[in-house]
């Protein structure tokens, strides 16, 4: 049986390079895969906000976390990254996160190399692990792959912000030689950044497009072009959310109708009720095979 991973493992031996939308629940994840995108991205940061409406900051728990996984997983067919923050706890808990998330049906992990409680990339108060730290993180994850959980690691590093590029760099090669499939270095600040960066480290690499962060948000074919395998879009659709939910919410409370909104027949098939209303059909009736 192909497994996500296997999944994964065969859209990267694949030219060119990969969009990739972050979801924050089984619907958002529903809607990546009906859009025709070839893999998605639980964001910590989006289902934090949508689960907690807490922010990205450490607080949601390594049960939330795969519990959301699980649901997005079931959702679709596509193979799904998600996102592992600092493996909430020592190297003995990054393995037991690696297990589970492979469980719960990702087909990748990913892991960084901040300090506990961990914040998202793009905002201040970042600190990090020392190399050793990071470092046994990383082997854990393998290690948890090696002993049979099939799930691809994608290792992060945040030491732009807090030690600078060079050594956000060494850490990606390093990352790299323990096994590591994928690598991220979160938050360069300028096409030159990430120029270097691609031209430093081999293998798949993931670029963060995040609408007015620390990044150039750059077309996918350029980024291409610098040497990325993956472009990743992991608060979009959690930002476009919240304001139409804000704008219909304007419109009710100024006694209007929404203006945009889907037919009800959209809203209930992009929820699943036809193939229900199938299933319904075929046990109402009996019918075998």
């Amino acid at each position: 049986m192909t497994t996500p991973a296997d999944k994964l493992r065969e859209l990267l031996a694949r030219p060119g390079i990969r969009l990739m939308p972050g979801c924050h629940d089984a619907i958002s994840a529903k809607l990546i895969e009906e859009a025709g995108f070839e893999l998605g991205f639980m964001s910590g940061f989006a289902v934090s906000g949508a689960r907690l409406a807490m922010p990205d900051t450490g607080l949601i728990s390594y049960g939330e976390m795969v519990d959301q996984g699980r649901n997005i997983c079931d959702a679709v067919s596509i193979p799904m990254f998600g996102d592992g923050d600092t493996g909430f706890g020592n190297p003995l808990n990054v393995k037991r996160t690696v297990r589970g998330y492979a469980r719960a049906g990702f087909g990748c992990i990913m892991l960084e190399d901040q300090v506990s409680p961990k914040r998202c990339g793009h905002t201040r108060g970042k600190a990090v692990v020392s190399r050793d730290e990071a470092f046994a993180r990383i082997q854990a994850a393998v290690d948890a792959r090696s002993e049979g959980d099939d799930i691809l690691i994608m290792a992060r590093t945040d030491a732009r912000a807090t030690a600078g590029l060079d050594e956000a760099i060494e850490r990606c090669r390093i990352f790299r030689e323990i096994g590591a499939d994928i690598t991220f270095l979160e938050a360069p600040e300028s096409e030159q950044e990430m120029i270097r960066y691609c031209e430093s480290v081999e293998g798949p690499k993931m670029a963060n497009m995040i609408e007015h962060g620390k990044t150039p948000v750059l077309p996918s074919q350029r980024l291409e072009e610098m040497g990325y395998k993956i472009a990743v879009y992991p608060l979009t659709l959690l930002n476009v959310s919240i304001l139409a939910m804000r704008e219909a919410l304007q419109s009710i409370a100024a006694g209007d109708a929404p203006k945009r909104v889907l037919e009800f027949s959209d809203l209930t098939a992009a929820v699943g009720f036809p193939a229900y209303y199938e299933g319904e059909k075929r046990y109402a009736t009996g019918a075998e095979g």
